[in-house]
């Protein structure tokens, strides 16, 4: 997937200046996708001249003028069929299961301190989305139906980070224990 089909998922719902897509897209797609605030505005630019996005522009007297863009119907159309295409499972580059699969004897102790910070990382991802979804399920019913797909992502990166803790535990029970 590239950044323009993550842009125009954000704009369907609500237009923004770059630094307001910036912010949504690390509250939402950030969960799961990387991009930088740099690499955002170069993206608004292409998807631009393209025509699949247009923008006003907002005087502002104490600070520079703001660019905020909305997705045009060309936009609209190129995301419908972005969504008809499968997309490949996602491949993963972790650097540490090239550590674990190289590791020796004597490289017992830095996996078992490396294992114990991811560990802390991955239960913080793991409390961060549970609040989440606490606050999905607290929410009324109009609600929940509106923010139905985004609960589904945020399912599966619960089910992510608990099947990583899981990974873990086996881990050390393997090699510490």
């Amino acid at each position: 997937m590239s950044l323009k089909y993550a842009i125009l998922v954000l704009l369907r719902s609500e237009p923004g200046s770059g630094y307001d897509l910036a912010q949504r897209f690390k509250l939402t797609l950030g969960n799961f996708w990387n991009a930088s605030h740099q690499q955002i505005y170069l993206e608004l630019k292409k998807l631009s001249e393209e025509g699949l996005l247009e923008y006003t522009v907002e005087h502002q007297t104490d600070k520079p003028d703001r660019k905020v863009y909305s997705i045009t119907s060309l936009g609209i159309s190129a995301l419908q069929g972005w969504m008809r295409i499968p997309v490949s499972p996602p491949r993963i580059n972790d650097a540490f299961l090239v550590k674990l699969y190289g590791a020796q004897p004597q490289d017992l102790e830095i996996i078992r301190a490396e294992l114990a910070q991811h560990r802390i990382i991955h239960r913080q991802q793991l409390e961060k989305f549970q609040a989440l979804e606490q606050f999905f399920i607290q929410a009324d019913v109009a609600s929940r139906r509106e923010f139905q797909m985004p609960y589904l992502t945020l399912r599966r990166g619960i089910k992510s980070e608990e099947a990583w803790l899981s990974w873990a535990d086996e881990v050390e029970s393997t090699l510490f224990q």
